[in-house]
């Protein structure tokens, strides 16, 4: 039978895509295998973000409880004094106590002779060593809860590195599929190669150094930007 050669044509160009696309799935397959990096669902959703989500969530609970129990005996003691003394009652409490206070040694509770007069000096010394008492224990509840936090900012910036090198893995591995299916690519080759590059931490770091301080005063005579 005879083709025309533009239906001829139509014919080769299909029988290309379709090869091209056998070979992308090929490819896909062997990315996507378990054991590589994860399994392709048939149905094309994403039923396993939800114990992902939820296996993150309890290794934070974990982590969290672990340092919870490490706490010392003085620490768990300052915790919950500044817990109890940040209610609504100790405010409720305090209130009282100082109104009471006052109205006994001004002489306005009838049959009740003052005991600590104008300018107070008792309640005053029982309130700055309430005070000084207060400041150590926030201090040491602070001081925890700053370690926790310095711990969770390494934690994150750990998981960012690690994520850095695996997206530049994910990068060469990208290019090196488009390259052998030869397909078109949006980026130019020194893009792909800028961003495929390894991530210098040390000279990123000294780079944000060397940036100006927005914050620190400009010199005299130096026009405003």
């Amino acid at each position: 039978m005879y083709h025309a050669p533009g239906h001829r044509a139509v014919r080769l160009r299909e029988r290309r895509e379709a090869g091209e696309h056998r070979a992308t799935n090929r490819a896909l397959d062997f990315f996507l295998q378990p054991g590589v990096v994860m399994k392709r669902e048939a149905s094309g959703g994403s039923p396993g973000a939800p114990q992902a989500v939820e296996e993150n969530i309890n290794a934070v609970k974990v982590w969290e409880q672990a340092a919870l129990d490490q706490r010392s005996a003085a620490v768990r003691f300052s915790e919950w004094v500044t817990r109890v003394l940040s209610g609504g009652p100790s405010l409720a409490l305090h209130t009282l106590w100082f109104g009471f206070w006052v109205l006994a040694n001004s002489s306005l509770i009838p049959g009740l002779e003052p005991f600590d007069r104008f300018p107070f000096p008792l309640l005053t010394t029982m309130v700055s060593l309430e005070a000084i008492f207060l400041s150590l224990f926030v201090l040491a509840s602070q001081s925890r809860m700053t370690t926790q936090a310095d711990k969770r900012a390494q934690l994150d910036l750990q998981i960012d590195l690690l994520a850095e090198r695996e997206m530049t893995a994910v990068v060469v591995m990208v290019a090196d599929l488009a390259r052998h299916l030869k397909a078109p690519v949006s980026l130019t080759a020194e893009q792909v190669r800028d961003l495929a590059r390894k991530t210098d931490v040390r000279s990123l770091v000294g780079e944000i150094e060397r940036l100006p301080d927005l914050g620190a005063p400009k010199p005299k005579g130096e026009p405003a930007r």
